[in-house]
């Protein structure tokens, strides 16, 4: 695939997406791309909110979304410049200049005049305008985003974008092309490039600590100037921070008490008391000068560990309150440079590995770094083995992808020929597509979370992860089998229901489209459980049909309007809509909402005593795969490998009874094979010696 295909498919999708949800095509648009820059991590959440409109000195103004970044304090506001009817159209950089002023004009009007009042209260830009106002001396830096159908003149390098209301702010013009060059990257996400020149003239004293090197790797210990690292924080925001990390952090309070006490009151100790930071890089510069070694520049500079102390710095510099001065602090960082020989999932498995080591002294626990949880790889085996009905008149059966790694889908479309693409897409349907957020959404709601769910795809995400990590470990997975895979297919199916149904009912008016849809389905399940409190709805059934019954459709339609009405009450407990809808005040509210089931929803129902035996007979199966699973894992280590780790085991005295008599088989290998139980107790040995040095 190269970009021009990618081009034509991407519109050609959000010209599908558009006729189907009744949204139109520019709101689909601006949807689509800034769900791409999500699962590259560039923005953290996305919130559409389109208006435009006149504003002091009949200036133009408009906006069509935007995201806040709680952690870094980034408000983000996007513009889209859509139109797909000349291929050739090149956005200059006068076109680019009023753009990026309407944004601004937004901005100002919405922080310095009444448009508030113009605003209709039930439309989400009523919630932005509120969010600038509450957020207004919060906020450190705004970034303007133009996203453009067309290609960006040659002559546009670089905006330059004027402080707006005495904060900082930059724009960025994103067209297809440079979309495709990210989607289309090995790492799948932004990049970020730092040259340390640029913040101190000779760069970031350092040492190599040449024992410490290894195959895939090398290590530097370097001392960072505080002003140094605020100064880049200040600039690249949260996006320095290694993903998982700021996932856990964004949900704790960003800056640390005793970190601050110590910025202010003994600044020139912050060396002796505090633990430094730990990074990652992929390709550094280095310069050797008569006063030592300098690190010039860093590809892919994450901060894997020191979230917190980065974040405090900038924070105690740039607080009206404390007006920190940083000149006298300088922080230990430990740099692990990932050699460019590795290959990429190696290289992101090594990243996450060193992260997950480096956080360990805290509070965060396995679930922060779940995207290399057995769980994804069990939904990731499933998706590949199950196959789905054929609807719509296919032959066939076809796929619903789980999307393990960031951009997996689109990765493997790639390297593929026009014919193959074809192929891939007729047996995995793009609506068929499960991401790893889509999956936390579906379930959380399901489970009665509407209010987590509309907190944004990140803090869903990091509960979700909690509840599975927790779950997993209390009785290894045995609950998240096919059977588990196929609801949740049948979840999506749902979801994507009732997303496409909204737009089309009257009553909508073009805002909380997804705060109703998590509430509609939450409500829906919540009330088949109160009033059928013997049974439960048949998920299963909308697996094998591949379709949402009528009985289904009707009820999601009629409490869809209620629960707009419910949402959007004059009398709800926050005036903010959005907000609102992030409380569990909201979800008891609508819980509130007086609804009578159809008599034939009782065909969809299932009885408690057929989910126990389905439970039961997912576990049986779950049980015999993971019992498979061990054995081949013991199958493919040699005797004479076995025979290495008997005698590790048995000198470090950590062999039981019963695993000597599993060594013992596993030594006869491939005259005798271990049991299914005895296979299991010998991966588990085999963790533990790899925890105290054993190599195989």
């Amino acid at each position: 695939m190269d970009a021009q295909e990618f081009r034509k498919d991407f519109l050609e999708d959000i010209k599908a997406d558009a006729l189907a949800s009744g949204e139109g095509s520019c709101a689909s648009f601006v949807s689509a791309f800034a769900r791409y820059l999500q699962e590259a991590d560039f923005l953290l959440d996305f919130t559409s909110s389109y208006f435009e409109g006149t504003g002091k000195q009949n200036r133009k103004i408009r906006v069509d979304g935007y995201t806040y970044d709680e952690f870094d304090k980034t408000m983000s506001l996007i513009i889209a410049d859509y139109d797909v009817a000349d291929d050739e159209r090149v956005l200059a950089k006068t076109q680019a200049g009023q753009l990026q002023n309407r944004l601004i004009y937004f901005i100002e009007n919405a922080l310095n005049t009444q448009l508030h009042r113009n605003v209709e209260m039930s439309r989400p830009c009523s919630d932005l305008v509120d969010l600038l106002r509450e957020k207004r001396k919060e906020i450190r830096k705004y970034q303007l985003l133009v996203f453009t159908t067309a290609n960006i003149s040659s002559t546009i390098k670089i905006l330059e974008s004027p402080e707006i209301d005495g904060v900082p702010s930059e724009c960025q013009i994103w067209d297809v092309e440079r979309l495709f060059q990210l989607c289309g990257s090995e790492a799948g996400r932004n990049i970020i490039e730092i040259n340390f020149k640029e913040y101190s003239s000779k760069g970031i004293p350092c040492l190599e600590a040449s024992g410490a090197a290894t195959d895939d790797f090398d290590s530097y210990l370097c001392i960072i100037p505080g002003t140094l690292l605020a100064d880049i924080y200040d600039r690249y925001g949260s996006s320095l921070l290694e993903g998982n990390v700021r996932s856990f952090l964004s949900t704790k309070v960003a800056v640390n008490k005793k970190i601050r006490t110590t910025i202010l009151q003994q600044p020139e100790r912050f060396f002796a008391y505090n633990n430094g930071i730990s990074a990652t890089a992929m390709d550094v510069q280095f310069e050797q000068t008569e006063n030592g070694m300098f690190l010039v520049s860093a590809k892919d500079f994450q901060i894997i560990n020191g979230g917190q102390t980065t974040a405090s710095l900038s924070s105690a510099r740039y607080n009206y309150k404390d007006k920190a001065y940083l000149n006298v602090i300088f922080v230990q960082m430990k740099l692990t440079v990932i050699k460019g020989s590795l290959e990429e999932e190696a290289s992101t498995t090594l990243v996450q590995n060193i992260s997950r080591s480096s956080n360990s002294q805290n509070k965060v626990s396995d679930a922060d770094f779940f995207s290399t949880h057995p769980f994804h790889v069990q939904m990731e085996r499933c998706s590949q083995r199950l196959g789905a009905r054929g609807t719509g008149g296919l032959q066939f059966e076809t796929k619903w992808f789980y999307e393990r790694a960031r951009g997996q889908y689109l990765q493997k479309q790639m390297r593929m020929t026009p014919g193959e693409k074809k192929k891939f897409l007729l047996q995995n349907p793009k609506d068929q597509l499960i991401t790893k957020t889509d999956l936390a959404k579906v379930r959380n709601t399901w489970d009665g979370l509407p209010h987590i769910v509309s907190k944004g795809a990140q803090t869903n995400f990091t509960e979700f992860a909690q509840k599975i990590s927790d779950a997993w470990e209390k009785d290894d997975g045995l609950l998240f089998g096919e059977k588990y895979f196929q609801e949740s297919a049948a979840l999506c199916l749902l979801f994507r229901f009732t997303e496409k149904m909204i737009p089309q009912q009257s009553w909508y008016q073009q805002g909380y489209r997804a705060n109703i849809v998590t509430y509609t389905i939450a409500l829906f399940h919540k009330l088949i459980k109160d009033k059928c409190p013997k049974k439960d709805f048949d998920l299963m059934g909308i697996w094998n049909r591949q379709a949402i019954p009528a009985a289904v459709q009707t009820a999601l339609v009629e409490l869809s309007e209620l629960v707009y009405d419910k949402l959007t009450d004059p009398q709800r407990g926050v005036e903010n809509v959005t907000q609102w809808c992030k409380r569990e005040g909201c979800w008891k509210s609508v819980q509130e909402i007086e609804y009578n089931l159809r008599d034939d929803i009782v065909d969809c129902l299932i009885g408690q005593e057929d989910i126990r035996v389905v439970v039961r007979e997912a576990k049986a199966d779950r049980r015999i795969e993971l019992d498979a699973d061990a054995m081949t894992k013991v199958v493919e280590i040699t005797a004479t490998q076995w025979r290495s780790i008997m005698a590790f085991a048995v000198g470090k005295k950590m062999v039981s009874p019963e695993e000597l008599t599993a060594l013992r088989i596993a030594c006869q290998l491939p005259m005798k094979v271990p049991t299914p139980a005895q296979s299991r107790k010998l991966i588990v040995l085999l963790e533990k010696i790899y925890e105290e040095g054993f190599k195989l």
